[in-house]
């Protein structure tokens, strides 16, 4: 169902989802399985998927092994080690299929921002559909959503195809091109492999070098994946080793101490792939291993050594017609500028449009560094949830892991709201403080915090990113829920706000979920 964006509506639901990625779908799902049902997906798309909509490049997958990327109540029927972009949205559009969550989603509909009524104890959102108004609001738009464009001077002239990685142009032939690739990450890691070999040349700009690991890719034979998806105690098993593995790569990144040796796995791999001792050294890291985002490839190291292919460690600085210019006034002429230049990672759009106790902004909220409590509530916006939040992921841990531990957390937040007869929760800004000074203070021990221009910093200087600890830990914080750690405001003694939108509709309520919620 797609709104007429021309038309002013206005809508009611207990909790809105914003965004119908991996998140937000996973959010409708568990939310259901709580007990809760009035629930309402706002898609601003025509398609859901998120990221995995958007990102269609050649060679686009998952980093992180296929049985950790699903969740736990819906096993996917993965043919490979590492899933691909098509099988992972085909994943997720089975998931929403089998647990007819089709109807809740509205497609089409953008919000635009959002204010907190003290009056009412609601959210109001402000769409391209008219406004919404919901008890909770649970924000799951995303790191991985808004591309970053590189300030090229001269680029809007530039004669040939320019696009982002995120969003490939399926029109433009490489075949017999001149193809530049601006930015040397994680999609460029995974596309250069397949377009170099339809292109004449491929000249890649790389600021810095990212460490990549062994990809252990491979086919899954049919009749394991029969017994994987048959028996759960044997896919249960497959699992546990994986996020062992993942863990104990996890462990050398908290404990830099322990590094060496996968470091020196790193460069072994390097070293067998790479056998141009320059090229070599223009690819080996400057920083330590972890301290960027982890890669994995074991097609990147050949594709790259081919002799059509050019590695320029330099950031490009401008365009002169068809020519790409480097830093170090090198002159590269192409047809086609590819630009994998990443995403504004720890910028939140819409956190400038959410107004909460007083008509405080989000984005204000922030304007020191984001934080939030369990990466999941921030303190003078209540009844909001951010899926994920600010220092919630790190580089080992699945993000369908961390999003389900989150879930459960709001599920018994909201279940708790409704059962106490409450009008809202908010998160103490004591206890949120107490968090984040714990958190960063163990940031500083991890190798999260040795390279100040990866994506983990935001502009404030801060690490908005990285979970400290083990994963086991996050989800034992999560699992954890502490009533005593929020203000719960009863429905006749709602904070004052200034500047709060009147209603006069009689607005929903929460419904009694179950006392018992699903595992």
């Amino acid at each position: 169902m797609v709104d007429d964006p021309g038309r002013e509506t206005s809508h009611q639901a207990e909790v809105a989802v914003i965004g119908a990625g991996l998140s937000g779908l996973g959010a409708a799902v568990m939310l259901r399985r709580a007990g809760f049902e009035d629930i309402v997906v706002l898609e601003k798309s025509d398609q859901l998927g998120g990221t995995w909509r958007d990102n269609t490049y050649p060679g686009c997958g998952c980093d992180v092994p296929s049985l950790l990327y699903e969740y736990s109540f819906a096993p996917g029927p993965w043919r490979r080690t590492f899933a691909s972009q098509p099988e992972i949205l085909a994943y997720l559009r089975s998931t929403v299929a089998e647990h007819r969550i089709e109807q809740m989603i509205r497609y089409g509909v953008e919000v635009r921002g959002g204010r907190w009524d003290a009056r009412s104890g609601h959210w109001h959102l402000d769409t391209s559909a008219g406004t919404y108004s919901a008890r909770a609001v649970i924000v799951a738009t995303g790191p991985w959503h808004r591309p970053r464009y590189p300030d090229l001077p001269g680029m809007a002239d530039f004669p040939g195809a320019v696009f982002h990685s995120a969003r490939w142009d399926h029109q433009a032939d490489l075949t017999g091109r001149r193809v530049a690739v601006v930015g040397n990450a994680a999609s460029t890691v995974q596309f250069l492999p397949s377009i170099q070999r339809h292109a004449a040349r491929v000249d890649i700009f790389q600021s810095t070098a990212p460490w990549v690991l062994p990809k252990p890719d491979h086919a899954l034979p049919e009749r394991l994946r029969n017994l994987l998806y048959q028996r759960p105690a044997l896919r249960r098993l497959a699992r546990g080793l994986q996020a062992g593995t993942q863990e104990a790569i996890g462990l050398t990144l908290r404990h830099p101490w322990m590094l060496p040796p996968l470091e020196a796995a790193a460069r072994l791999h390097l070293r067998r792939s790479v056998r141009d001792p320059e090229l070599r050294q223009h690819l080996t890291p400057p920083h330590r291993l972890g301290a960027r985002r982890l890669l994995t490839s074991d097609t990147y190291y050949r594709a790259i050594s081919q002799p059509h292919v050019r590695l320029h460690p330099t950031r490009a600085t401008r365009v002169e017609g068809n020519d790409i210019v480097g830093g170090d006034g090198r002159r590269i002429g192409a047809d086609t500028v590819i630009l994998a230049t990443g995403f504004h990672i720890g910028h939140l759009p819409i956190a400038a449009h959410l107004h909460g106790l007083g008509g405080q902004r989000l984005a204000d909220t922030w304007r020191d560094g984001r934080h939030a409590y369990l990466g999941t509530s921030v303190s003078g916006y209540p009844n909001l949830f951010l899926l994920p939040g600010p220092d919630i992921l790190h580089g080992t841990t699945a993000v369908p892991t961390v999003v389900e531990a989150q879930l459960r957390h709001i599920t018994a937040a909201l279940a708790h709201l409704c059962r106490g007869d409450h009008a809202a929760l908010d998160v103490r800004r004591e206890v949120q403080h107490a968090h984040n000074a714990a958190l960063h203070t163990a940031l500083t021990t991890t190798v999260y915090t040795t390279d100040h221009a990866s994506y983990y910093f935001d502009g404030a200087g801060l690490n908005t990113f990285c979970w400290p600890w083990s994963t086991r830990r996050l989800r034992r914080s999560l699992a954890a829920f502490d009533p005593a750690a929020y203000t719960w405001y009863p429905r006749a003694a709602l904070p004052a706000q200034r500047d709060a939108p009147a209603t006069a509709q009689t607005e929903p309520q929460l419904r009694r979920p179950p006392s018992h919620l699903p595992e």
